[in-house]
């Protein structure tokens, strides 16, 4: 009868004794016969399965007996509404004066819709836990990628261009090769352990080498034992109490921007604590580090050789301005002494002859490439640093093709669907176009902006 049924009666029962369930169902049989005739007889009801199972559960405490009554019916509701107002007529359940109050009539139907909806949530749920975005697929196949791109050098996990690059990077673990070739590193190469092998101390002949280690006492001991069987030119270190394999990728760059001469630190009980701080906080630069020694510029040929750009030292040369020395740079005293007029012309000499500066903020490239009208597309590091121009009609090519991933392009154009999808899939952290067109779909990764959003010069 319960899976036939259609309503479910609910009634609690009060008795002034003990009584027990044979007596409750007595009663309810007893009391209702003959009240409500022939036809809803409960008895008949029963014979007929249009009334079901009567559920009883009784429990007495201090010389009463409470319990609650359960009666599965098959009768339409007016006629179930008739059978469960009878309930309330039982005044007595064996020798005890009783009282059964009706709490309410459920439809058992509604009931299973509740439990339907209930059991699709958690389905539904479950399975958007586990489907796939577009966003998660893009990330499956970079990190397959990274996976394969990942070789051995004599037995030790290694990027794919470290047998052939100038410059390499000795991390300490095959993870810290594998976070470096996600931020397009490909010549890192692991020592797994504190034990340099010798295959590493041999790969730092005639390199230029950069030894970038977690911000602990591992980190230290293994700079000790490689400046006891290689040569390294430079260190860097993941902030204090963190692993290179932890870095995000502006956290990566500004480490390896930041790295000091190893000469610094050699003579230190812990290195890492004597290179200045890579994370942002304001720790001093370590002991005998001068303008000379300093780490040199992303620009700079060993910088970029150990991200992997392989810059010659030629086109190196040709794109750096010429450099004036301290001696030739004039005093503020002797800018002082000099003439009005003298002053005057040096300025405009320098304002005519220089090259103009390079900006060093976002805004000042969308000045510089939008607000000027010069129809590129010019790609940056994190640090603002020019990686890349071209002609703002080749603007897919070039994010597509640069060697180093760019964190911000800028586009002195209309920003198109397929450049938006290119610089997703690269890893592109923010475009800011002159306009921007109709996008059928928009990465949520990438942050695009419009050269509206900043105040540029008529």
């Amino acid at each position: 009868m319960q899976d036939t049924a259609k309503y479910l009666i609910h009634a609690d029962i009060t008795a002034n004794g003990v009584v027990e369930r044979s007596d409750v169902v007595g009663a309810i049989f007893g009391q209702t016969e003959g009240l409500l005739g022939g036809e809803l007889d409960l008895r008949n009801l029963q014979e007929s399965s249009k009334v079901g199972r009567i559920d009883v559960t009784v429990q007495s405490e201090a010389g009463r007996s409470f319990g609650d009554v359960t009666v599965a019916s098959g009768l339409d509701k007016v006629e179930t509404a008739i059978l469960a107002a009878a309930l309330e007529t039982i005044d007595r359940v064996g020798p005890c004066r009783a009282d059964f109050e009706v709490t309410g009539l459920e439809d058992v139907r509604a009931a299973k819709r509740r439990q339907i909806v209930e059991r699709a949530t958690d389905l539904l749920a479950d399975f958007e836990a586990e489907a796939t975005t577009s966003e998660d697929l893009v990330e499956e196949v970079r990190q397959a990628v990274r996976v394969e791109d990942i070789t051995e050098h004599e037995g030790l996990p290694a990027g794919p261009r470290v047998a052939d690059s100038d410059a390499i990077v000795v991390v300490e673990g095959r993870a810290d090769v594998l976070q470096l070739l996600q931020y397009g590193i490909k010549n890192a190469i692991a020592v797994e352990g504190t034990n340099v092998p010798e295959a590493v101390a041999s790969l730092t002949d005639g390199r230029t080498v950069t030894a970038f280690l977690d911000g602990d006492r591992g980190g230290d001991l293994i700079l000790k034992e490689l400046l006891q069987v290689g040569a390294v030119e430079y260190v860097a270190f993941a902030p204090e109490g963190r692993s290179v394999e932890e870095l995000a990728r502006d956290e990566v760059m500004t480490a390896l921007r930041n790295k000091v001469p190893v000469d610094a630190v050699a003579d230190a009980n812990a290195p890492h604590e004597r290179v200045a701080a890579t994370d942002g906080s304001a720790r001093p630069a370590p002991p005998g580090t001068t303008d000379d020694t300093a780490p040199r510029p992303e620009r700079d040929a060993d910088s970029e050789a150990a991200t992997d750009s392989q810059v010659t030292q030629s086109d190196a040369t040709e794109n750096e301005p010429d450099e004036q020395t301290d001696d030739e740079r004039p005093t503020d005293t002797q800018a002082t002494e000099r003439p009005d007029a003298e002053q005057t012309d040096t300025a405009d000499t320098a304002e005519t002859d220089d090259p103009p500066p390079t900006p060093e903020t976002i805004a000042g490239h969308v000045q510089a490439v939008i607000g000027e009208e010069t129809g590129e597309v010019v790609l940056l590091d994190s640090e603002f640093e020019r990686l890349g121009t071209a002609p703002a009609a080749d603007a897919f090519e070039a994010v597509a093709e640069s060697e180093r991933v760019p964190a911000t392009v800028v586009l002195d154009g209309e920003l198109g669907q397929r450049v938006l999808d290119v610089a997703a899939q690269r890893g592109v952290e923010q475009i800011v176009a002159r306009s921007t067109g109709e996008f059928v779909k928009r990465p949520t990764d990438v942050r695009v902006r419009t050269a509206a959003q900043f105040e540029l010069d008529a």
